[in-house]
């Protein structure tokens, strides 16, 4: 496979599309745009968003303590990129593209009900990065649409439809197909390790 080098940049996909819920000195919500966001740790429970340290956003989240990351499906594309274009500072968001808060059950920061995961974040660490701040928050809540869960209570995942971002490319897709199980798929190679030896 031929590569071309493009040296040091943000050129990485998929990335997550997610809106970012925070509120704030005032009460007002505010919605942003991240696509620096995902899973750090399972114990405890972490997400991470990295925030340009002059965003709304990132004042909002110091000063409160709390958000809440709002997995986008594909069908909110042209509001999850208006919301990240626009300054909470200038407009409501949330009205303007016509979301709606709902009350979370732990943190004061809102739900978006048009999203199909929320996560509740309280703010546990913050690291410095040049003029980005990446901020580590422990998951104290999940909501999943329950859309998503059949009968039996397994998730189907076509419900959520994630949008993703292609970092670099500035471009917005959803997901195709399953490949594969994870945790499973990978067995079938276990199996021929000792057939293959080790050279």
């Amino acid at each position: 496979m031929n590569k071309r080098r493009m040296g040091p940049c943000v050129t990485f996909f998929p990335q997550p599309t997610t809106l970012i819920s925070s509120l704030d000195a005032e009460g007002e919500l505010n919605l942003m745009t991240a696509s620096w966001a995902g899973i750090v740790s399972k114990t405890p429970p972490t997400m991470a968003v990295s925030l340009h340290r002059g965003r709304k956003t990132y004042q909002n989240i110091r000063e409160r303590g709390e958000f809440v990351v709002n997995m986008v499906p594909a069908s909110l594309a042209v509001a999850a990129d208006y919301c990240g274009i626009r300054s909470g500072t200038d407009v409501d968001k949330a009205s303007h593209c016509q979301l709606h808060p709902e009350e979370a059950d732990i943190v004061a920061v809102p739900l978006l009900a048009e999203s199909p995961l929320n996560l509740e974040c309280r703010l546990a660490q913050e690291v410095e990065l040049g003029d980005y701040r990446l901020l580590l928050g422990h998951i104290v809540e999940v909501h999943a649409t329950e859309e998503a869960f059949d009968g039996d209570g397994h998730i189907d995942t076509v419900s959520f439809d994630p949008l993703v971002y292609l970092g670099g490319i500035r471009e917005y897709w959803n997901l195709g197909e399953k490949q594969a199980d994870a945790y499973s798929a990978g067995k079938q190679l276990v199996a021929t390790e000792n057939a293959a030896g080790r050279r």
